[in-house]
């Protein structure tokens, strides 16, 4: 049977706030697709940054509803932050099956669908299909998987420049105290899962232009991101969200016109901006 899932889609990023963290990512040069609201029995809706390949959300609850229970608790215990994995399939109901004969538990697939205002004044329909993994299937954090029925409603033309240069989604930086055995937990969820590494870090490759899971010990990832506060990167499942840009200089220089704090990786290719800038999620932005 073949493996259906071929690499990261998109990231999650539950905020309290969905409008002010939507003004905190304009001023770090993303742009964002306007606000959209979910179907209703999904309670939440949602602000998204396209990049070429794949994209990342800020997520708000607005309504109490049954499906976002979860979500609701995921706030109030750990607060905002990066707080899933979507994963790119074809269709969810084969994707469920094939991983069902593979021996990887999945939830039962749900529907939904939100409006999108286009530039000419109309409106369009994003459309999706989702199917999440158990959660003893995932070593860390949530992942589900996602079909797109309409991808020209997501990855729309206009939403795809950034004044920061950013390019593609580049990895998530996961904490754990055994990176070979989770790093090897996450692989086995995608099709071209491959694990290299050493003791401290392991790298997750998940697909063709797919981001990277890098699976770090907690010493690893306080060394790496020097300057940050080691208690707010280490309180959820994920410590990072890495985005690549075309020019590092020019993310710099961008940041810098709005006045926004940020410290230089050790190999100057990389800066990180901190939680609060970001919803709650340190995020670093590496050059490609």
């Amino acid at each position: 049977m073949t493996h259906p899932v071929k690499g990261i889609d998109h990231i999650v990023i539950l905020v309290s706030d969905l409008d002010a963290s939507a003004k905190h990512f304009a001023a770090l040069g993303f742009t964002l697709s306007p606000r959209g609201t979910h179907s209703p029995h999904m309670g939440s809706a949602n602000y998204t940054i396209i990049l070429q390949d794949d994209y990342f959300e800020l997520l708000g609850m607005i309504a109490e509803t049954p499906r976002n229970a979860s979500k609701r608790d995921a706030l109030a215990k750990n607060g905002e932050g990066l707080a899933a994995i979507a994963c790119r399939i074809g269709d969810a109901h084969a994707a469920r099956d094939s991983l069902t004969e593979l021996g990887i538990a999945t939830s039962d697939v749900m529907d939904f669908s939100r409006p999108l205002p286009l530039p000419d004044g109309s409106t369009g329909t994003a459309a999706f299909a989702v199917t999440t993994f158990e959660p003893h299937e995932v070593p860390r954090g949530e992942m589900f998987m996602c079909q797109h029925k309409t991808r020209e409603m997501v990855w729309r033309p206009e939403l795809m420049t950034h004044a920061n240069g950013a390019i593609a989604l580049a990895g998530v930086v996961v904490a754990s105290a055994s990176p070979e055995e989770t790093a090897r937990g996450f692989a086995r969820l995608f099709a071209a899962g491959h694990v290299q590494g050493t003791n401290n870090a392991c790298a997750v490759t998940t697909g063709d232009k797919s981001a990277t899971i890098t699976c770090m010990t907690p010493a690893a990832i306080t060394e790496y991101y020097a300057g940050m506060d080691a208690e707010k990167i280490l309180r959820g499942d994920f410590a990072a969200l890495q985005i690549a840009v075309d020019d590092i200089a020019k993310t710099q220089a961008h940041l810098q016109s709005k006045s926004i704090g940020f410290v230089k990786g050790q190999n100057r290719k990389s800066v990180f901006v901190f939680p609060a800038d970001a919803g709650g999620t340190l995020m670093e932005f590496i050059q490609r």
